[in-house]
């Protein structure tokens, strides 16, 4: 019996290792490539002299003066993804600021209240997920290039991009932030009302601090939804680029460049990564009180 309990736990541990070895094998990989020398890149070499020059290149606009062996060469043109970052950091913030607060009282709503249509509402708002991306990139780009804000099309703007997450991170946050609202007992909120608070001061004060690991939980993901985003960007940003567009720039004479693809790559992968350590104890207690009610 003894054996056999041991015997399950090393095989428990070598899947456990096996899981983990793929799951970090390809970021140790796309780390190691970002600090590789040019003529190193498209090898299997783990044994390299490390440089900083594609980063140097994809966040600078002049040619950068790259080593190569013994001798030194003038690299590419610096790609400049500088403004490509800050479009992204601005369209995922703005849209994380403006569509959470939405969904936590859309999801409260239907959560503790019971109207004319609410289900099916719901329903409706599910449905909008199951919706391809390409379906609807079209009617949008037709939309906004008619639209005119401050007697500029909306097309080609970060505001537009804005409102195009917004339909995407919306629903989602909606069902998710119910599932945290619906597990919440009722009766910590009837106390307050006891007490005499009001509808208001039971939303802000009492369910809010209760549920705020869920929101954040949420807030992450409807980040990375909205970070990685790519299809609306590409046709309704434009001219005004992300960084998931930038990425498409890093192909040139030689076909893809994929060390400065790899150093873009680290640069998307960065922020999302911290973000989750820096909450990961909200996000694995908001995961698990939204799985039970």
């Amino acid at each position: 019996m003894t054996k056999s309990l041991s015997l399950a736990k090393m095989l428990e541990t070598a899947a456990l290792l096996l899981i983990i070895f793929f799951i970090v094998l390809p970021i140790v990989w796309l780390a190691l490539t970002s600090i590789k020398p040019q003529e190193k890149a498209y090898t299997t070499d783990i044994v390299f002299t490390p440089t900083a020059d594609n980063f140097r290149i994809i966040f600078s606009d002049t040619s950068v003066i790259i080593n190569a062996g013994t001798e030194r060469e003038r690299g590419e043109v610096g790609r400049n993804m500088l403004p490509s970052v800050l479009n992204s950091v601005v369209v995922s913030g703005a849209t994380i600021l403006i569509a959470i607060p939405l969904a936590t009282i859309a999801a409260y709503a239907f959560s503790r209240y019971l109207f004319l249509g609410n289900r099916a509402l719901l329903i409706w708002i599910l449905t909008t997920q199951f919706i391809p991306a390409i379906v609807v990139a079209i009617p949008f780009f037709t939309l906004f290039r008619s639209i005119e804000i401050f007697e500029r099309p909306l097309l080609g703007t970060q505001l537009g991009l804005i409102i195009v997450n917004m339909s995407i991170v919306l629903p989602y946050a909606i069902w998710m932030i119910k599932g945290f609202v619906d597990a919440l007992p009722g009766e910590i909120e009837e106390a307050a009302y006891v007490d005499g608070c009001n509808d208001f001061q039971v939303l802000f004060f009492i369910s809010l601090p209760l549920i705020r690991p869920g929101i954040l939980v949420a807030s992450v993901f409807a980040f990375i939804m909205s970070w990685n985003e790519f299809l609306f960007a590409l046709i309704i940003g434009r001219e005004m680029r992300t960084m998931q567009v930038a990425l498409m720039t890093t192909s040139g004479a030689r076909g893809i460049m994929w060390e400065q693809m790899a150093a873009a790559g680290l640069v998307v992968m960065l922020p999302i990564f911290f973000l989750a350590m820096f909450i990961r104890k909200n996000v694995v207690y908001g995961l698990t009180m939204g799985a039970v009610k």
